[in-house]
């Protein structure tokens, strides 16, 4: 009997947690125009990005997860940005001083942006931090890590190699 009524709970429940966010487009699908407000540039356009894959990391400043891979992504993107593909990083954080002290104080090399309105938070599927989504140089998502990961392992370069269909070093 309580088998049953754990598996009617997590029936009635599961499906909010694994629900999309507003407007998400899922993998396979292409992403829509948005606007992206620079920690440490200028203001630009999602559509500016394509005509290369893109790596892009959904992140905030109070996330201990996003902070610890962030070096990974730093070096993934010294070593590779505007070459076989694009590093960006998009910061969900509620007040942009807060994300911009971060990406200065860590000397984050590549571009990052702030989400003022959610748009990208929900475009991506950003409803758990860090994520990060693989995308072709159309702006085709490919594919979605949920999860801090160590970016610029062998491993994890070899998983952006096969999923962007780049050869990396």
């Amino acid at each position: 009997m309580k088998a049953l009524a754990a598996a009617a709970f997590l029936a009635a429940f599961l499906p909010a947690v694994l629900a999309a966010t507003p407007g998400e487009v899922p993998v396979g699908g292409t992403l829509r125009e948005a606007p992206l407000y620079g920690l440490t540039l200028d203001f630009r356009k999602l559509s500016d990005l394509r005509g290369k894959p893109l790596v892009i990391n959904v992140w905030a400043s109070w996330c201990a997860p996003c902070r610890a891979e962030m070096g990974s992504l730093d070096r993934l993107a010294r070593g590779h940005n505007g070459k076989q593909f694009n590093v960006i990083g998009i910061s969900t954080d509620d007040y942009p001083e807060k994300a911009q002290a971060f990406v200065v104080g860590a000397r984050v090399s590549f571009d990052n942006y702030i989400d003022r309105d959610l748009v990208l938070e929900n475009m991506l599927g950003a409803n758990r931090i860090p994520l990060t989504v693989l995308v072709d140089a159309k702006g085709k998502v490919l594919a979605k890590h949920y999860g801090a990961r160590e970016w610029d392992s062998r491993e994890n370069k070899a998983l952006i190699a096969r999923t962007l269909g780049v050869k990396l070093d």
